[in-house]
């Protein structure tokens, strides 16, 4: 069975799951992190759904591989924002392992899709 729309693939589903976590941890930061990590987390986070999206919509193999390359990139981006974090003494009560746990599920996932859509 052919997918009909982005939103049938599982990595872009996961990757809704992972905007909402975020937004759920970034609500926990302290406030002087408003404009700080915390905006540029969500803004990575949902860059990963939208891009695999755009790319999917562009309906060219060469342009999907490239928005595809790019969720990649700002799910690296969130994850280097999440280690940051994690390092931090003022994020200490706080708990990144569901979200790390589906960014790297999703990681995997978009350096598959790219490899197999390559080959």
């Amino acid at each position: 069975m052919a997918i009909k729309s982005y939103k049938e693939l599982i990595v872009w589903q996961k990757s809704m799951d992972l905007v909402k976590e975020v937004y759920l941890l970034t609500e926990k930061f302290p406030k002087d992190e408003l404009y700080r990590l915390s905006s540029q987390m969500q803004r990575a986070a949902v860059a990963i759904p939208s891009n695999i999206a755009e790319g999917y919509l562009r309906k060219h193999r060469k342009e999907f591989v490239q928005f595809l390359s790019v969720s990649l990139g700002s799910a690296a981006e969130l994850e280097t924002q999440i280690l940051i974090c994690e390092s931090l003494n003022k994020f200490k009560t706080l708990q990144f392992n569901r979200a790390q746990s589906l960014l790297t599920e999703i990681m995997k996932m978009l350096y598959v899709m790219i490899e197999r859509i390559n080959t």
